[in-house]
C-alpha cells in the first residue's frame, strides 16, 4: 500500500491527496509535524518538507511535482496533464503558479502565523505579515475569477492538476476562514465544483486540534 507522509493543512499535501483520489490510487496517510524535523522524517526527505509518497516498491517520492510527474508517466489512463504540447505547458504554468507564487505570497504566511506558530510556542504571530497576505489574496482572487470566466477549467477545456493545486491552496485558506467570495462569483462556482468531487471529501473531514474550521467549510453549498 502507498503511504503518504503529510500534514493536513499543507496545501501541497492536500494537492497530492486530491491527485491520488482523482487517479483512483489507494493510499494511507502518515501524519508528519514537519516543522519538528525529526530524524526519521529527515531520512526520507532531507529538505524536511511534505508531501512524501512511498509506493508499493518502497520508492520514495519527495515533493508535489515529482509525485505528479511520476504517476503521469507511470499511467496516464486518467490524464491530469491533458492536451497538446501548448495546453500541457499552460497546465504546468498554473500548477507552478499556485504551488509556488500563491503559496509563497498567501498560503504559507497565513498558515505559519495562524497555525504553525501556535504550536511552536516560542514565536509570536506577525499581524503585519498576516495583513500583507490578506492583501495578496485580493490580487490572486481576481486572476482566478478571470480564468474561471474565460475557460471551462482554470487551464483550459479539461480538468487538470492546475484545478487541484488551486483548490488545495484555497481550501487551507478557507479552513482559516480567510476567503471572501462576494465579488468573485465565477471563481466561487468553480471552487464549488471542485469541492463537490469525491476526491475532496476527505479534506472536509480534516480537523486540527485546537483550530476548528468555520461552519461553512464543510458545506458544499457555501
Amino acid at each position: 500500500m502507498r503511504v503518504l507522509h503529510h500534514y493536513p493543512l499543507s496545501p501541497s499535501s492536500r494537492m497530492i491527496r486530491l491527485y491520488l483520489g482523482e487517479k483512483k490510487l489507494d493510499f494511507v496517510t502518515q501524519l508528519e509535524i514537519f516543522w519538528e524535523r525529526n530524524e526519521t522524517f529527515l531520512k526520507l526527505n532531507p529538505s524536511g518538507e511534505v508531501p512524501i509518497l512511498i509506493d508499493q516498491e518502497n520508492t520514495v517520492l519527495c515533493g508535489t511535482r515529482i509525485i505528479v510527474e511520476y504517476y503521469e508517466e507511470l499511467d496516464n489512463s486518467i490524464n491530469l496533464i491533458p492536451g497538446n504540447l501548448k495546453e500541457k505547458a499552460e497546465v504546468r504554468r498554473l500548477f507552478d503558479w499556485f504551488e509556488n507564487k500563491f503559496y509563497r505570497e498567501v498560503t504559507f504566511p497565513l498558515l505559519n502565523n495562524r497555525i504553525i506558530k501556535r504550536f511552536i510556542g516560542d514565536q509570536q504571530p506577525s499581524s503585519e505579515i498576516i495583513r500583507k497576505a490578506l492583501q495578496n489574496i485580493k490580487v490572486h482572487l481576481p486572476y482566478i475569477e478571470w480564468l474561471a470566466e474565460n475557460r471551462k477549467w482554470l487551464a483550459g477545456d479539461q480538468f487538470s492538476i492546475a484545478d487541484l493545486s488551486a483548490a488545495a491552496q484555497l481550501s487551507v485558506i478557507d479552513y482559516m476562514n480567510d476567503l471572501e467570495w462576494s465579488s468573485f462569483g465565477e471563481a466561487r462556482a468553480w471552487y464549488a465544483k471542485i469541492k463537490s468531487r469525491p476526491s475532496f471529501r476527505p479534506l472536509l473531514s480534516d480537523v486540527i486540534d485546537g483550530v476548528n474550521p468555520p461552519i461553512h467549510y464543510k458545506n458544499l453549498d457555501f
